[in-house]
Formats: structure tokens, sequence, C-alpha cells
């Protein structure tokens, strides 16, 4: 026998390696998952246990993911997980939306414009599924688990007739309406489009004042109380203007009236340039107060040229109700009005009003005028049409930007236009193109927010109770949503596209009244389109439709050819999705997506939970924040900084991306650049050494029969359960709060420090130097057997990957995963409260005592701690804690002698000597019985008793 198998030391082995080679071995990883149907096996083992449903807000099928869909994937795996080892059913059913505008222009651009419509929904519908794939393959390499093989998209045939029965039952409960009113229009679309496909951005455009002239001015004198010489000098003998403020001149064609708010005070200022009508706000300053006499001349008439005025008369703007005022160019007059959006902030109190180009404005003009159409002289080309209704000749096939020169031009000359400048502000855009949008009134379908239902309940108070009743994750989502759904307009849902899902709807052909057998009509679509997809519908004959289902005066009516909004496909997923799947269940217990879907998917969802069934469908919404660069900016192909997640998984693997987005505060912009994801692949490495050494000592235990009970522990090894419960509980919490970042802050901490830096730096003596299969050992790899256990479900939902690989190197059942597991059951570590807080106040003197060596070793006066002996001078309440451990004291100290010594006062005293002993040429301690057994000179007594002996006792450390 050798010298050196004579006195070997229990070295650690492992085939856990120390680098984990990720982007390399992740995908057999995958395949194992795969072969073993793992979603599957999941779903069997959690069979008849209560279900938490997330369900999937469905990315669009067009395009490479990118790394906001990954963050969006992966939080939502880690909750899934998360409740799946918690007990839970957790079912996750991945989702696509499939039809709309940019699908179309994909498929446009691939094969021309000219293709019959059937041909192009079938390219639309191929492109699509080729999507799906390619976006799948990326979602399942990024470790999500999901029911792969059966996603839904809404392109599925029984998706698209169920999202048309939705329709259907909005139409039943009363929400659903058709009308001429503004929408948000899109030139380049051709189409309506949803306030989720809106973005806004600054223009620059012309800012004008415009003079509407009172017709009746002798109506002023009795209106303001007016005397003779006021009236003659002021209102006979001059032009009295109401003035409007504009950045569109292009809508004044459109104008059907001037705005007022009944309550504020507006006053006729007569200058030496005409008599004026404004609001008397406009020249009230801290010092006037309600004193209408110090008013000063407001710096409006300054700007049309005015050198002087005089207030000569104050009403409220409900007085000049009903003035008729003449339009700037047309020759017609338009009526004064009241409504309650106007305001002061901006222009001079009274409002142009075009019902055919605002949503205010199209209210205001239903509220005073009802039967009333919008003057819609504008096209969805972009270009005034040849409409009777267009009285000024040339503007007729001009665009907008064309038409504000002709319009502004022709307003000089007749002296209406009072001022005009350039104004930069914020306005919509399209989403696709990043072109301008116009409100525009077309035909459309719209869900009423103020609509009711046959109890009488508006949609708009369905949605605010149904904000109320929703848990927020962060709590400032509530506030965003509450915004919105207060002040949303009605919602446009009808499309003039070609790949959508239908409407299918008959409606009267002079009326335009939806058909009196709308429902079973409805009904008996959705069957023909459960059949064969939406092309059922496209193709359908209405006339013989209606002759075989509704014989019963067919003629008269006619099929809507719109489709659905395809935020509508998704908002309503819920019905043909959560309550049709067997595995799910309405309502959803959670929504996850970015920021924008308040606006969005958030949204469209609850106006169509609420429109069916007076609530929203999930019962908690959960928001993340967009991903930015390292210096805070977007992510831009233009500017050069997209971290793609294919690239990610590639050089790091898929766990460091899963790492990244949980330990980053998804509450606001999750930040993320090469610097940031090396940083992370530190973390990640310190975990992986602490899994390494943890693995690496269990090598040789067997638990089956060498596991010992808690109460044969050594007091540290309890102390270290303690430490694994008290992580375990705070982590359970953060996974049920979502706080995934402080789940891995503690999981970090815990490797770093609580193990690394000191349970396990203690261990190695024990571990090591030990007997083989002595007590002392075996209680130590008990202690590890259940942290490792611990630490291995903590990450699965997180860092997937690596869990399943300690699982296999555990060699646990092979034929199972971590996955299927519940959360670790440890014992009871035993400890009472004294013993923790001894334990806390040893950890404290253990920091000062390495400080200590550190500077000694700095000094060059010893070179390992073990060449070290220590003495402690401390108060009675330490003295007692480090008192107790006796000779143990040096192994938590890694000293080779430690004393404490009891003295009087508040602080501690530490004193470092170097040994004057010999060094153990196995355990590397330097203790005055080293060769005092002749037959073993190099190594120390204890040395000989574990190797030779009995082995030492321990009882702390």
């Amino acid at each position: 026998m050798t010298e050196e198998s004579k006195y070997k030391l229990n070295l650690p082995e492992t085939k856990f390696p120390m680098r984990g080679d990720l982007a390399k071995r992740e995908p057999a990883w995958l395949k194992a998952w795969q072969d073993k149907k793992l979603y599957q096996r999941i779903r069997e083992a959690r069979k008849d246990a209560q279900k938490f449903i997330l369900h999937d807000g469905p990315p669009y099928a067009n395009g490479d993911i990118h790394i906001g869909h990954a963050v969006n994937k992966i939080l939502k795996d880690v909750i899934v997980k998360s409740k799946t080892m918690s007990g839970f059913d957790a079912p996750y059913v991945p989702g696509w939306d499939c039809h709309g505008l940019p699908i179309e222009l994909v498929v446009e651009k691939n094969h021309g414009k000219d293709i019959a419509p059937a041909k192009f929904r079938e390219l639309c519908r191929e492109y699509a599924a080729e999507q799906v794939e390619r976006q799948k393959k990326d979602f399942i390499r990024l470790g999500v688990q999901g029911d792969w093989d059966n996603p839904y998209l809404t392109m599925d045939f029984k998706t698209e007739a169920d999202i048309m029965r939705a329709l259907g039952d909005i139409y039943k409960n009363g929400y659903l309406y058709q009308g001429s009113k503004p929408v948000h229009w899109c030139v380049d679309c051709g189409s309506a489009l949803a306030e989720a496909e809106v973005e806004y951005e600054d223009v620059n455009s012309p800012a004008i004042d415009v003079g509407f002239k009172v017709v009746e001015k002798h109506l002023l004198k009795e209106l303001f109380a007016l005397n003779d010489s006021e009236y003659k000098t002021s209102v006979d003998s001059k032009n009295v203007f109401a003035v409007i403020w504009t950045t569109t001149p292009w809508t004044l064609p459109a104008n059907q009236a001037v705005s007022v708010h009944a309550e504020l005070q507006y006053g006729l200022y007569a200058t030496d340039i005409g008599t004026f009508v404004l609001a008397v706000d406009l020249a009230r300053t801290a010092d006037s107060g309600d004193d209408l006499q110090a008013l000063e001349l407001p710096s409006l008439l300054k700007k049309y040229g005015a050198n002087h005025c005089s207030l000569i008369g104050v009403v409220k703007g409900e007085v000049l109700r009903g003035m008729m005022l003449q339009h700037p160019f047309d020759n017609r007059q338009v009526p004064i009005i009241c409504g309650d959006h106007v305001t002061t902030d901006a222009g001079t109190g009274l409002v142009h009003t075009a019902a055919a180009h605002g949503n205010d404005d199209w209210l205001v003009m239903r509220a005073n005028f009802p039967n009333e159409k919008p003057r819609v002289l504008m096209g969805g080309d972009g270009k005034f049409f040849n409409s009777e209704l267009v009285e000024f000749e040339a503007i007729r096939g001009l665009t907008r930007q064309e038409a504000n020169k002709v319009i502004l031009a022709k307003m000089q000359e007749s002296g209406a236009l009072l001022a005009s400048a350039r104004l930069n502000h914020s306005f919509p855009h399209c989403w696709r193109h990043k072109t301008p949008l116009m409100q525009l009134a077309t035909h459309q379908w719209f869900i009423g927010m103020n609509e009711t239902d046959a109890q009488g309940v508006s949609l708009r108070e369905h949605a605010n109770k149904a904000v109320d009743n929703t848990e927020f994750f962060p709590s400032w989502g509530r506030a965003r949503l509450e915004a919105m759904i207060k002040n949303r307009p009605d919602w446009c849902v009808s499309r003039q596209r070609n790949w959508g899902v239908p409407m299918p709807l008959f409606v009267h052909k002079e009326t335009g009244e939806p058909h009196p057998q709308t429902t079973a009509l409805l009904e008996q679509a959705a069957l023909l389109v459960e059949k064969t997809g939406v092309e059922a519908w496209f193709s359908l004959d209405g006339a013989a439709f209606l002759a075989q289902h509704a014989p019963d005066n067919a003629e008269q009516y006619k099929k809507v050819t719109d489709t659905l909004d395809v935020w509508f496909d998704s908002g309503s997923t819920h019905a043909a999705v959560l309550k049709r799947r067997p595995e799910l269940s309405f309502p959803a217990d959670l929504y996850l997506e970015g920021s924008d879907q308040h606006r969005g998917w958030f949204q469209s969802s609850l106006l169509t939970g609420c429109a069916i069934d007076g609530r929203a469908p999930y019962k908690a919404l959960l928001t993340h924040g967009f991903v930015v660069d390292g210096a805070g900016h977007k992510m831009s192909k233009s500017k050069g900084n997209v971290v793609a997640p294919q690239k990610v998984m590639d050089t790091y693997g898929a766990d460091i991306l899963r790492l990244w987005t949980a330990s980053t505060d998804y509450s606001g912009e999750l930040t993320i650049s090469d610097e940031i994801l090396k940083r992370v692949a530190e973390s990640y490495r310190r975990i992986r050494n602490t899994l390494r050494f943890l693995l690496a000592n269990l090598a040789d235990f067997d638990a089956s029969k060498d596991l010992l009970p808690v109460n044969e522990w050594l007091e540290i090894d309890r102390y270290a359960l303690y430490l694994t419960n008290k992580l375990q509980a705070e982590i359970l919490a953060d996974y049920d709060r979502y706080e995934f970042h402080l789940a891995v802050q503690k999981f970090v901490s815990f490797c770093s420090e609580d193990l690394g830096g000191f349970y396990l730096d203690i261990l190695k003596d024990r571990l090591y130097t030990a007997g083989e299969t002595s007590h002392a050992r075996r209680a130590a790899q008990s202690a590890l057997h259940h942290i490792t256990h611990t630490m291995m479900r903590l990450m699965a939902p997180i860092l997937s990957f690596t869990a399943d690989e300690v699982w296999q190197t555990l060699g646990l059942d092979a034929d199972k995963t971590v996955f299927e597991e519940l959360w670790y059951s440890l014992p009871d570590h035993g400890l009472s409260e004294a013993d923790i807080r001894a334990w806390e106040d040893i950890r404290n003197i253990r920091a000062l005592v390495n400080k200590a060596i550190e500077e000694q070793r700095s000094a060059g006066l010893i070179g390992s701690s073990l060449q070290s002996e220590i003495d402690i001078y401390t108060q009675s309440d330490s003295y007692e804690s480090l008192r107790r451990l006796g000779d143990d004291l040096r192994f938590v100290l890694i000293a080779s002698r430690a004393t404490v010594h009891e003295e009087a006062g508040s602080g501690v005293r530490i004193m470092v000597t170097p040994s004057s002993h010999v060094k153990c040429d196995r355990c590397w301690h330097y203790r005055a019985d080293v060769g005092a057994d002749a037959e073993h000179a190099h190594i120390c007594g204890r040395c000989v008793s574990n190797l030779f002996g009995k082995g030492e006792e321990r009882s702390h450390a």
C-alpha cells in the first residue's frame, strides 16, 4: 500500500461537469423530454388536482421570435412549473394569432395583389402555418413546457367558428350595433384600426385660428346686454367672429357646428380689427381673478393684429347655443352647440366640430342633432371624393396635405384666417406603416361601451366592476387599465380585410338592420365554418343560404362582407379556447403579457368577457416591461442593438437566458447586453459550482441505507437545514407573488454565502477527513442530501435544464423528471430559537475572524488560515455562543486552534498568531500530536483515529 492510498482523503467525485456547456447539451435534454412525453406525464401526475390556468396571449404568426417573445414565454413557463410543483394541475396551451393585415401584406409582397380572394386566403393560411412552426421551434428550445402538439390557432376551423359564436353572444346581449362614426383609419391599410394598433409620434402641423362670422349680429345686443352705442360701434358696423383653432384645416369642409362649453364664460371683445367671441379664461390672470374689468388684452387678439380691445360683454356658453355662423369658405351656415369636451387648455374655447373626423365631435353632434349624419367628404384612399357635399370645388381629388394648402389660401383671401403657425404635437400613426392616421366616419360595426344589456347595465359599468375585481401584478396596472376603460370610445370591430374571421351577419338591403333571425343564422354559418374554415362563409351563396334557413323575405337581405378586428379574435379566445378545451377552465387564473397589452389583449379580452359573461375572463393580470439595450435604448435593427434570443441560446444556452429573465425585475424595463449576460453567466457558474460540490460529496451516499435522522446530526448540520428551510419558504412566497428576481437573489446568495461562504467551507474538513462511513460524515451527507433535493426543485422552474441534469446525476428514476415532483418536504431541524441566535452570533464573529486572518496573511505572517491559532475575547452572550462549541470551534473558524475568553465590555477582540506546531500531511491542521504515533509519523492523532481507530467525536461542527 502506498503512502498516498494509506492516508487517502474522501475526495469528491461526480459526473456533473464544472462547465455546463449548455448550448451544446440542452438539445439532447429537450429530445429526452419529448421522447418521454414529459408534458403528458406532468398532466397525468397532476390529474384531479386543483387547476391553475394561465391562458396564453397569442403572439402573431409572423416573423422569428424576438427577445420580448422569449421573456414572455419564459415568465409563463416559470409560473406554470412553479404552480405545478406546488401541486396544481397547470396545463399550458400555447396559442397563435393567425389572421389580419400583416400576414396579408407579406403574401401580397411574395405573390402579388392580383390573386383571387379564395386563393389569397389559402396562401395566408399556409404562410401563417409556416410561421407557427418556425416560432414553435424556438419556444420549445427555450425549455418551455406546453402542449406544443396541440396548440390553439385562431385559424383552426373550430376556433374560427367559436369566435363567430362569441360575436353572436355579444349581439344577443345587446352590445353590437352598426353605424357611421369616426374610427382610426389608415389609408395605407385601407381599413379601420383598433386602439391597440395605434402608435403616437410627433408631427408638424399647421395650427390656425379661423373666424366664423356671426350671421344674425342683432341677436348679440340682447344676448350680451349691449347699449345702443356699444352695439352700433362694436357690432353693427364691424365683422363679428366666433373663433376656432385647429391643426387639421382639411377637416373644415366637414364642419357641422362650433362647440362651446355651457358653463364657461365667453366674452365679446371689440377691437380695432373686428369683434371677437372668445373664452374669457384666455385673458384671466392671477391678479385679475374674477374682476372682468381687470382682464388683460388676450394674447390671441394681439396675434390677430389687434392693438387695443375692450370687453363689452360676458355670457355663459349656454346663452350662445343655437346662434348661427357663416362657414369660412362654404356657402352654408352652422350652429353653435354645447359640449362638455370643450376646454381652455389650448385654442380659443370654441371648438370646430366635424362629426366625420372625431369621436368627441361625433358624440356632441349626436347629442344635439340625433338625426343628422356626419359630412363624409373624404374617401378611404385619403382623397376628397366627388360628392355633392363638397362645395369648395378646388379640393376635389386632393389629399389631406394638398387640401390644407388650398384651404389656407382660400381663407387668407377671404379674411377668415386670423392666424397661422406650425406646431409640433403628438399624433396617431399606424403601427404597421408608421404613417399618420385620420379619424374618418365610415360605416362599421361597433361594440358599444355605453350600450346596455337586458338588466340595463352598460358594458362600461361591467368593465369597471371587472377591473375592480382583478388582481394586478404589479399593482400599477390597475390604474392604467381603469383609465383606458373610463375614456375609451366604442370598439370598432369590423374590418375591410380579406384574411380574417367573417362577421356572419345578414342585413336589410335598405335599412341596414340585422336579420330578425340573426342568432339562428349565425349558428348555421358557424357550423359550416367549423367544417371547412372561413372560406365556407366567403364562398357562401347568401341568397341560397337564406332561402334554406330563413325563406321569409329572404330577397330583402344581403350578406355582410366585413371581417372581425384581429383583436376580437385573440380577445375572444376565452370563449373559443378556455371554455372549449376540456383540460382548461374559465375564468383563467392569470393572463400575462407586456405592458402594451393594457390597450391590447388585456382590454379586448376584458371587453369581450364582460359583453358575453358580465365579467373579466381572468382573475389576475401580470404585466412585464419591454426589453432595452444596456444604455436603455429600445431594440432596433437600424441601431444594430438587437439581442436575438436564438444567438443567446447558441452562445450561452437557454438556461442563461432563463436566469437573466427571472433575475430581472420585469415590472420595469428589462435591460440586456453582452456585459449583462456575462454577469448572469457568472452567477450561473457560482450556482453550478455549488451544485457540483453537493453532488460530488453525495457520490458514495445511498439515502436508502445511509440517511441519518436529524436528531443524530451535528448541530451545524441542523443549522444548515434551518437555513434551507428558510430559503424554501421565502422562495416559494416569491414564486406565489411572481417576484422571481427576489427568488433568484436569495438562491444565489444562499449558494455563495450560506453554503459556499459558511457551511460547505466548514464542512470540507469533516467530509474529506472523517471516516468514509463514519457517523460524522454520514450526518454531513444526510444534510447535503436534503439541501440538494430542495435546491434542485427550487431551481427547476427557472434553471430547468440544469435541474434535470441534477436529477440525472443523483441517479433518480430515469423515467421521471424533477418537473413531476412537488416541492421538497424537509424534516424539522429541531433547533430552538436560542440555538439559531447562537449560530447567527457565531457567523458574525467568524466574519471578524476571517478579516483578522486575512490581515495576517497580507502581512506575510501566516499562509493558510489553518496555520493560525485564534484567541477571541468577548462579552458573556457571544462567549456562551462560542464556548459551547468546545474544540469544534476551530473547525468553524478553519483554524488549528481556537480559544474563546470571556472579557467584560461591548466589543470583540481577536488575536491571530501563527501556529508553532507541525502541519498534518493529511488534514493540513497544525497540531502538537503530529507524529505522536510512531507508525504514522506525518499525520495527526485525529487522522490516525479517523483512519485506523474508532474515529473522532464531534457534536457541533
